[in-house]
């Protein structure tokens, strides 16, 4: 798309508002939810919401905050019924929104009585164990007044025995349930809780400091529960370095809400003194703890500055209903992306070696691995992020949320221009201190646009962002945009090395050799366009049932990959696609591919000094 069209979408002024504790002079609504039928996947709902009599509009939440899209779980909402007086209210959905209803209030009424029960769908939120509450799931709200704007007394009943963590301040008990200090909705939303019956608070506050940090840990199991001391203490550290990178905080307290199970969805969802952050069961007590903690928690927590601190100004809606503009995307969650590993590295949660890893794989993946890049520029997968996505394969074609790696290499390169253009003299972590500095007056969202962002880069480092970013974002060259690797020193290559990036991150053989990306069970994942295995007629979701002759299984495959170097023979899959059977040929003769980073020796190495540590080790 044209540069003035997308770019002139967020001329508006940028607006800036306090997330305050409580809300502004508006309406009070009291939620009690009762989940004590967790271990059933049901939660039971009851709301007073203030009204007048009259026509009123109800919500339930759309636009889910760090969600990016229509994510609002309406389906699972049942048994809806509203009050008042002691009498039934009859209810219509809205014939084009179904998140929204509508009713007829009689006079005199003051207020609504909803009741309702939110089903836990399998493998998402909730075991037999423990459950995540993400507030938006569980609460209505009348129409026409912001979302901070409304005040929320929530109340949460547990199954016996069961504790919790949560950035929400308590209240006391009552009647067995925890009564929560009355906050305004957007902080409710932004404030998720998690408990169950295997549950450990860490304190990961770094000396010195004087905000608290904790590390809240449910689990299936109590063992799941046992992080190491050299865990912890890079933990520490991450939020130690955090403050160096960004030099304030904007949060009274900070609280890493970590789920361990392999019975629930595994994803990270941003809040300002949060963050919702779900692994597999054994992850602590596993081989590479500090890989997959680096992953994932360092991501979320860098999202309290950049995200929600700093909001690109249409991703900032004053409630859940209003559609999100996402072409600032890559810098919302590309520059998070980029900051999150730079965190991780400085922590020791990931050494050296394995940042420059995960680097080379984001550049191989999308380089050859992603032929999408030739139709369909970065900035499109940010603007067609509600909607459009790689479903059921084909995601090197048709690209998915490529603006978080694809962001990772873009704002690498600006890292290394600044450092270039400077001579030295100015970094990222410039940047970072004057976008996401300012006074901590806790949660808090301040927007910006992308003249604003050119803007303060432009404070920081002299130079024509504007002109970059617009080249970057609207390029369509097949070649991976490396620009940053190679400032800093380094440059890509294949060699048949093994990576040693392990856990979430790593990625076998096939997808750079063959270009094939398998599920465990044999499934076509992802099958590269153009590469020697879709040459030979393999695409998504096809199964590999055998390989040279022999029933399948990927240690076969690997085997055939690394023999194919020295021999002449082709390699033979057979493959099913809707109940037809036939072999596929694959001419490949290049043993196994692994990316890696290679120093050039002419050039400083940026990236040492990029994610040198900046904190004494606590």
């Amino acid at each position: 798309m044209h540069q003035n069209l997308w770019r002139g979408w967020l001329t508006a002024a940028a607006v800036a508002f306090a997330m305050v504790p409580a809300a502004r002079a508006g309406i009070t609504v009291t939620l009690d939810v009762d989940a004590t039928q967790t271990p059933e996947k049901l939660l039971h709902v009851r709301e007073t919401i203030p009204v007048k009599p009259g026509a009123v509009t109800i919500y339930y939440p759309k636009w889910i905050p760090g969600t990016h899209s229509a994510a609002g779980s309406i389906s699972t909402v049942t048994g809806l019924h509203f009050y008042a007086g002691g009498k039934e209210v009859a209810w219509h959905r809205d014939l084009v929104d179904v998140f929204t209803f509508h009713l007829d209030v009689p006079a005199g009424v003051t207020a609504l009585e909803a009741r309702f029960d939110e089903i836990e769908p399998d493998g998402f939120s909730a075991t037999d164990k423990l459950m995540v509450l993400e507030w938006n799931q569980v609460v209505l709200y009348p129409a026409g007044t912001r979302a901070e704007e409304q005040s929320f007394a929530a109340s949460l009943k547990l199954p016996a025995g069961w504790k919790y963590g949560t950035s929400l301040h308590t209240a006391g008990t009552e009647g067995g349930a925890v009564k929560f200090q009355p906050v305004s909705l957007d902080m409710l939303v932004d404030a998720p809780v998690i408990a169950g019956q295997y549950y450990k608070a860490v304190d990961i506050t770094p000396a010195g400091e004087p905000i608290h940090h904790e590390l809240d840990l449910v689990a299936d199991s109590a063992v799941a529960l046992d992080l190491n001391e050299t865990t912890r203490k890079q933990m520490v550290q991450l939020v130690a370095e955090s403050a160096r990178l960004f030099g304030t905080r904007h949060y009274r307290e900070y609280h890493f809400l970590l789920t361990l199970s392999d019975h629930v969805a595994h994803f990270g969802l941003e809040h300002h003194e949060s963050n919702d952050s779900r692994l597999p069961e054994r992850t602590l007590i596993g081989p590479h703890p500090g890989t997959d903690l680096g992953g994932l928690l360092a991501h979320e927590f860098a999202h309290s500055w950049n995200g929600k601190f700093r909001r690109p100004a249409d991703l900032a809606t004053p409630y859940y209903e209003e559609p999100e503009k996402t072409d600032l995307l890559w810098g919302y969650e590309g520059l998070t992306d980029y900051l999150g590993p730079l965190l991780a590295a400085r922590s020791g949660l990931w050494p050296a070696e394995e940042y420059r890893e995960y680097l080379a794989g984001i550049a191989a993946t999308l380089g050859p691995g992603r032929p999408g890049r030739t139709w369909r520029p970065l900035i499109d997968t940010a603007v067609g992020e509600p909607e459009i996505s790689a479903r059921g394969g084909w995601s090197n074609w048709v690209r998915g949320t490529d603006y978080y790696d694809e962001g990772d290499l873009l704002w690498l390169e600006v890292a290394t221009i600044i450092a270039r253009e400077t001579k030295g003299a100015k970094s990222i972590d410039d940047f970072c201190h004057s976008f996401h500095g300012g006074a901590n007056n806790g949660p808090e969202v301040k927007t910006y646009t992308f003249d604003e962002l050119a803007s303060s880069l432009n404070a920081v480092a002299p130079y024509d962002w504007a002109r970059f970013f617009t080249e970057r974002l609207e390029s369509k060259l097949a070649a991976s945009p490396t620009g940053g690797i190679e400032n800093a020193g380094w440059k890509l290559e294949f060699t048949a090395e093994e990576g040693k990036l392990k856990g979430r991150h790593a990625l076998p053989a096939d997808i750079y050799s063959i270009g094939l990306q398998l599920r465990p069970d044999g499934t076509v994942a992802d099958s590269i366009v153009g590469s020697p295995a879709y040459e030979a007629g393999i695409t998504s979701n096809m199964k590999v049932l055998a390989v040279n002759g022999r029933l399948y299984n990927h240690d076969l495959l690997i085997d055939a990959i690394k023999a194919s170097k020295d021999s002449t023979e082709p390699i033979t899959l057979l493959v099913v696609s809707d109940e037809f059977v036939r072999t596929a040929v694959i001419n490949y003769h290049g043993g196994e591919r692994f990316p890696h980073l290679v120093r050039n020796a002419s050039a400083p190495d940026g990236l040492a000094d990029l994610i040198k540590p900046r904190t004494a080790a606590q």
